[in-house]
């Protein structure tokens, strides 16, 4: 008899549901666990046969993938945006363990690639670099916008440079404004440590880092 059982994960913040089911299709329970390792663990392990589960691509994957990867047999981390059968059915209705475990038995899932953690560092830190460069962008934006309102020409980047900020808050004379610039300017001066002095483009102008 084959003893492989199926198992899907709908994970939340708080809470996992879960629901199993073996290589006939019946489904042999249903539970509801706290996101938390050593309860998911303690589950898991209390299973027996070769485990193959799969669970959304989302806030909790990486985790969870490292997490099981060493007590399972196989583990498909899934993208509903790419697998049109996990959009099937009304749009309000969520993506629940039932039918996770369904689709996975029926091998009509199609997996997103979770590498070694070397990989998932590198794509943290790309994450990570474009945020402080939108980031960057928008601090630097407000900052000559509030002189623009205030019909103070600021051209260039000088506007930016920690030895021109007196010079700069001097320019205003409406303390309230000048309480404003005195809170962009130092968020500017230092979010430019970060910025390149050059980024490769798409030709849709999308950042290529």
């Amino acid at each position: 008899m084959d003893s492989t059982k199926y198992i899907g994960m709908d994970v939340h913040k708080e809470t996992v549901s879960i629901a199993v089911m073996n290589s006939a299709g019946k489904l042999l329970m249903e539970s509801i666990l706290e996101t938390k390792a050593a309860t998911i663990l303690q589950f898991i392990q209390g299973l027996r046969g070769n485990l193959h589960v799969t669970f959304e691509e989302g806030t909790w994957a990486a985790w969870l993938y490292d997490l099981l990867k060493p007590h399972v047999t196989k583990i498909v981390v899934c993208d509903p945006r790419r697998d049109a059968l996990l959009k099937e059915g009304n749009k309000s209705d969520k993506v629940d363990a039932q039918k996770l475990v369904e689709l996975l038995r029926a091998g009509l899932l199609r997996p997103v690639y979770h590498g070694e953690n070397g990989l998932r560092t590198l794509k943290e830190l790309s994450r990570s670099y474009l945020t402080i460069s939108k980031d960057l962008t928008r601090v630097m934006n407000r900052l000559k916008a509030l002189y623009r309102g205030w019909g103070i020409c600021c051209e260039g980047a000088t506007v930016y440079a920690p030895h021109h900020r007196s010079e700069w808050l001097g320019k205003i004379t409406e303390a309230g404004v000048r309480r404003r610039a005195e809170f962009f300017l130092p968020a500017a001066q230092y979010t430019a440590g970060f910025a390149p002095t050059s980024a490769a483009r798409s030709p849709g102008g999308e950042s290529k880092t």
